[in-house]
């Protein structure tokens, strides 16, 4: 490698710590508005993707087990510069996160923190970025009738029926919708995702992840090491969730709280803190690990239930660039990727509307906030500074 090109590829290396650090101090609202939070910084601001290939990663994501939000984050550094690329990614969008929770596990457990104002104002903040988010993607994946209607079937069914399958199931249904009314059609912009991961990595990471799923429950058994029995509950956790963060709670729970590695209420006052943080909510296993075996533990537990989403997206994006330009999984992909927005809408309106627009004066609010980021393009992280001054100085009108 020339001076010239290692001099870029640390600039690029740099850039995507710093960009991915901020959003991990900035992002707070969940995974759906975490999506948004990437779509601003990473496509509107930076264009690393166009938005075509934003959403295909995005209906990926929504399809594989664990976190979507940070397999998106993990796949954007990939794409932009390898697999240290998206290694720097998932440190800069979960360290802030995970440093906060050991933080609360060792010394602040148990503090009353989610009714603070400026909390309730950081939940108003991610109502205006979720709202820009699918504004801008409903424009460009919902452009006719028949994904409109996708679109509208999505958001009904999750609404209505919320299970923990709900999501998995449209996304099919999406697939085949589209693949019925799109498998003829022609998409005139064929955009290249470069992904510089070989076939032979991406077969040898799905071997270890379903190895590590089989491997780990037999080695518990086989030892007493309470070290491994840890690493076993986090990683299985970590493979077996869809739907996001707020679904892994109870595998959680089932995996700790009977087994006696910690209290029902060391577990909720947990599940408070995480709800305060910023970044993606499957770093609640940080605390855990933290009041199970302290900073050490925390560790091991944030590396347990993230291996796997780090695994699949290196394992099945280079496949997936030769798929989805297949015709007929082109016209399958705009199906999911209609219900994607469906989905989206349905996870604005809950939990993020009804659990942060509860007055007037917060629907007042959540339009200023909208206001300076979509007409003032002022960037978000000055929009979530304004939000949680903003909540605070409410609590006293």
């Amino acid at each position: 490698m020339t001076k010239h090109k290692a001099d870029r590829s640390l600039k690029t290396l740099i850039e995507i710590l710093f960009v991915s650090t901020r959003l991990g101090l900035t992002s707070f609202g969940g995974p759906i508005a975490h999506l948004g939070y990437f779509h601003a910084e990473y496509i509107r601001k930076r264009n690393w993707l166009d938005e075509k290939n934003y959403a295909d990663l995005v209906a990926l994501c929504q399809f594989l087990p664990g976190p979507a939000s940070s397999q998106v984050g993990i796949g954007i550094g990939v794409m932009r510069a390898g697999v240290l690329g998206g290694i720097l990614a998932f440190i800069g969008f979960t360290l802030p996160s995970v440093i906060a929770l050991v933080l609360f596990a060792l010394i602040l457990q148990g503090t009353e923190i989610g009714s603070a104002g400026w909390i309730h104002g950081l939940k108003i903040v991610a109502v205006a970025v979720v709202a820009q988010a699918i504004l801008g993607m409903a424009q460009k994946l919902t452009p006719d009738l028949k994904r409109k209607a996708i679109a509208l079937f999505a958001l009904v069914t999750t609404l209505l029926w919320q299970t923990a399958f709900t999501q998995v199931g449209i996304i099919l249904l999406a697939a085949f919708a589209g693949y019925l009314f799109y498998k003829e059609q022609k998409e005139t912009n064929d955009s290249v995702m470069k992904f510089p991961v070989s076939r032979r990595f991406a077969a040898v990471c799905l071997s270890l992840f379903f190895g590590l799923l089989i491997l780990l429950p037999v080695l518990r058994e086989m030892t007493s090491i309470s070290w491994i029995a840890m690493f076993d509950s986090f990683y299985r956790s970590g493979s077996l969730v869809f739907g996001g963060g707020h679904v892994v709670l109870p595998l959680l729970e089932r995996e700790f709280v009977p087994a006696g590695w910690l209290s029902e209420e060391a577990f909720l006052a947990g599940y408070g803190a995480a709800q305060a943080v910023p970044g993606p909510l499957f770093t609640f296993a940080s605390y855990l690990g933290a009041v199970i075996n302290g900073w050490q533990g925390g560790l091991l537990a944030t590396a347990a239930i993230f291996l796997p989403a780090f695994l699949l997206i290196l394992g099945t994006l280079p496949f997936w660039d030769t798929l989805r330009r297949n015709p007929k999984v082109k016209g399958a992909l705009m199906g999911v990727n209609a219900a994607v927005v469906g989905i989206l809408i349905s996870a604005f309106y809950h939990p993020i509307w009804t659990s942060s627009i509860l007055a007037p004066l917060d629907f007042a609010f959540a339009a200023v906030l909208f206001s300076l980021l979509a007409y003032w393009k002022l960037p978000p992280w000055i929009v979530v500074a304004a939000g949680a001054a903003g909540g605070a100085l409410m609590t006293l009108v």
